[in-house]
């Protein structure tokens, strides 16, 4: 640089601090190869501002280093956008996050590479800060942002996986959830929080697994003949190991979301991962790892890889163009063995020069294994096996090994084949302690069989639905099931003495419900009537010298009832409170009401759940299995009604969804949800009474698409100002609650006739 210029920017810089006057040469001497003249009279100034509005050097130092990378990204007008930008945040109380922000920009500047992009982003960032930043007397702000900071140090991470809109949905999530919750926002924007980590899988951009996951089973099922569940994980947060597709035994393990790449929709790429995985399945061996040097297990995996794919190509010849759309080109002489290690680079050109009939590795040994490779899979075809390749990558690691394979430097770039899993499913591993890592997955236990432990099963997330945003709080709320407590069954037994007359009444109904009619079955060769419309037909064409049909006759069979029932039990606290009429608990009237509810139900021979819900906040949906559909109606069920007890608060959409969960199941006809409650959806965590009650409302919608019939007994005498919003026509009012025990079971025999 011109000494004469240089003394020039110089003069022009201003900052008194020693730190920036040692800094500033060294800064400049990287500014002026990628700044206008212009540009850099702007980054002065823009240094020069903030050393001088007070507060401190480290802001200052932070633009000076970062600022010339940045401008390179994001055009030279951004210097000033972000010292004005700063000048906003040091007017404020958030003040503190100024040395976070500059921090995250040069991540920030590398994705979005625009300055009308960048631009934006700043105006997101002020935005939150001024929605997050509380008001007082309504022109001032007066306590700062709880998660600006947070917000600013996962910025990097944030903006990797999001793009703008999706950052903008993300940060308005947090403000309208925790607006007056300080510790989980910034929980929250930390990435900490369940809640943060379920928003950003909703908002990646790319396909989803769980938006395409029934058409990737039926492609699974239809074209692989594989019942293997699928098991979905993340990619989208860092991690110690980043995880890859793997299939076991067990599962077929793959990424939550694929981004688009070279082209290929990531719906193609999951139907690629899903094919290269059945492949390994159908003919993979197993080879014990032990035997077999690290190096030397990553060619017999890639040849293992070729020949699975082979075989799946010969089957399903449009794959190979997938495959190849997928499979990366490392370029030529890309790795420098004398100072990187080229294991990777080596693999990876060998396995598209074996896929490639057109790729020319310019390599002797890969030409020469190239042609093995081929001449064995014409040869054997699909009695070639995984020693054949194991025999193929020993030889080939032999030949090509180098002294610099073991260099911590390894070689990466155009190495990774996304589709491809991580081969556990062919080594076999000696000792139990080295076996290839399992990502943990959830495992949800068969319907009535409770974890012995501590009487529950592992917890089940559900979304929540937001009727401000119109759209899902994913995996919002939590489920803990367990079973219920036992009491004395006898108690019940009283309770039905009791109610005798009652029982005597609703016995002569239940009579008159049964199904009476008979059904005829037609086309059977044994049975208890002749049926002579298709004796005739047989004996024409007996006549006529063709074959006749011997099923001749038709039998009855009683027209059962076909319904499958769940009675879900509010037991929130306010079933406490007492009857002044009668000086029983409603919970007490409730317990009535549902013993004699389940042996109507059991009377009329219909498939019925019981169980009982209440809830301490959406983390923990408290939901008490009371009597399962494979239980029979007896002491053990009636122990559990005597032992009922009501706590916490009612938010009732969770629960209705983890219910529908196992009536879901049942092979009825008919599915109906029997839902008693005492009080509208309610919980202490939410000071917006129609959040549950809107919440409720979609639940009951979920289930009709799901073909379940959702169906409200309430004791509130206020129900009529929320139940018909929530469930339509379909709800009763029981307004005297001491005719509860009268009143439930006959509602029932009425919406099952």
């Amino acid at each position: 640089m011109d000494a004469e210029i240089l003394s020039q920017y110089q003069a022009r810089f201003t900052a008194g601090f020693p730190e920036a006057k040692e800094a500033f040469p060294h800064c400049l001497e990287d500014a002026v190869k990628v700044l206008s003249p212009e540009g850099i009279n702007a980054y002065i100034d823009g240094a020069n501002f903030l050393f001088k509005i007070g507060i401190g050097v480290e802001p200052g130092l932070a633009f000076l280093v970062e600022m010339p990378d940045i401008a390179k990204y994001v055009g030279e007008e951004a210097s000033l956008k972000i010292a004005d930008f700063i000048y906003t945040i040091v007017r404020s109380p958030s003040k503190k996050a100024v040395l976070p922000f500059l921090e995250a920009l040069p991540a920030v500047s590398r994705i979005l590479s625009d300055a009308e992009d960048f631009q934006t982003y700043l105006d997101i960032m002020d935005d939150y800060r001024k929605r997050s930043e509380e008001v007082v007397q309504g022109h001032y702000a007066a306590y700062e942002s709880p998660g600006l900071i947070s917000l600013c140090e996962s910025m990097p991470q944030l903006i990797s996986l999001l793009d703008l809109e999706g950052l903008r949905n993300f940060i308005d999530f947090g403000v309208r959830n925790y607006q007056n919750l300080p510790d989980p926002q910034v929980e929250y924007f930390s990435l900490e929080a369940p809640d943060a980590r379920a928003i950003i899988q909703r908002e990646r951009a790319g396909t989803s697994f769980k938006g395409s996951e029934r058409q990737l089973s039926m492609m699974k099922e239809a074209f692989w003949n594989c019942e293997l569940p699928f098991q979905s994980f993340t990619t989208g947060f860092k991690q110690l190991r980043k995880p890859v597709p793997y299939v076991d035994q067990a599962s077929l393990a793959i990424p939550d979301v694929f981004q688009d790449e070279n082209g290929v929709p990531g719906i193609k790429i999951y139907q690629a991962t899903i094919a290269h995985m059945m492949a390994h399945l159908r003919w993979s061996g197993e080879l014990m790892a032990d035997n077999y040097a690290p190096h030397m297990q990553l060619f017999v995996s890639t040849f293992e890889d070729c020949r699975v794919e082979y075989l799946a190509i010969k089957e399903f010849p449009g794959l190979k163009k997938l495959f190849l759309d997928l499979h990366p080109v490392p370029g030529k002489g890309a790795c420098d063995p004398k100072i990187q290690a080229c294991l990777r680079y080596r693999a990876t050109r060998l396995s598209r020069a074996i896929m490639d009939d057109s790729f020319d590795a310019d390599n002797e040994l890969i030409a020469t294994f190239k042609k093995r490779f081929h001449d064995l899979m014409e040869e054997k075809g699909e009695l070639s096996t995984t020693e054949d390749m194991a025999q193929l990558g020993s030889d080939f690691y032999v030949k090509s090994r180098k002294k610099t394979d073991s260099l911590p430097n390894m070689f990466f770039d155009d190495t990774e084949i996304s589709y491809r899993d991580d081969n556990r499913v062919m080594w076999m591993h000696h000792e139990e302690s080295d076996e290839a890592e399992d990502y943990k997955h959830n495992e949800y236990e068969a319907e009535d069989k409770l974890v012995e432990t501590d009487g529950g099963l592992p917890p089940r997330r559900y979304d929540e639905w937001d009727y401000l945003s119109d759209s899902y709080r994913p995996e919002w709320a939590t489920v803990y099931e367990r079973l219920h407590p036992s009491g004395d069954a006898g108690k019940i037994d009283r309770l039905m003495a009791k109610h005798d007359v009652l029982a005597k009444r609703l016995k002569k109904m239940i009579e008159m419900m049964k199904p009476q009619n008979k059904k005829r079955i037609r086309f059977q060769e044994e049975g208890e009537e002749l049926d002579l419309d298709v004796a005739l037909r047989s004996i024409v064409d007996y006549k006529s010298g063709q074959v006749p049909d011997p099923r001749i006759n038709y039998s009855y069979t009683t027209d059962n009832r076909d319904i499958a029932v769940m009675l879900l039990v509010d037991t929130s606290q306010s079933l406490n409170e007492r009857n002044p009429d009668t000086g029983q608990t409603l919970l007490e009237l409730s317990e009535e009401a549902l013993a004699i509810t389940a042996w109507t139900v059991e009377q009329l021979g219909d498939k019925f759940a019981i169980a009982g819900f209440c809830s301490d906040t959406r983390q923990e949906v408290r939901y008490e299995h009371i009597k399962g559909y494979s239980e029979r109606y007896g002491d053990e069920v009636k122990a559990r009604i005597a032992a009922m007890e009501a706590s916490f608060s009612t938010r009732m959409g969770p629960a209705m969804r983890h219910a529908a969960h196992y009536l879901e199941a049942q092979k009825a006809e008919k599915k109906i949800m029997l839902i008693l409650t005492d009080g509208e959806p309610a919980d202490i965590d939410t000071k917006d009474p129609r959040v549950l009650i809107e919440d409720t409302k979609m639940a009951v919608r979920e289930l009709r698409e799901q073909g379940i019939h959702a169906y409200c007994i309430t004791l509130d005498p206020k129900a009529d100002e929320y139940v018909a919003d929530i469930f339509g026509n379909s709800y009763t009012i029981i307004d005297h609650v001491e005719k509860l025990p009268e009143q439930l079971p006959q509602v029932f025999m009425n919406i099952t006739k």
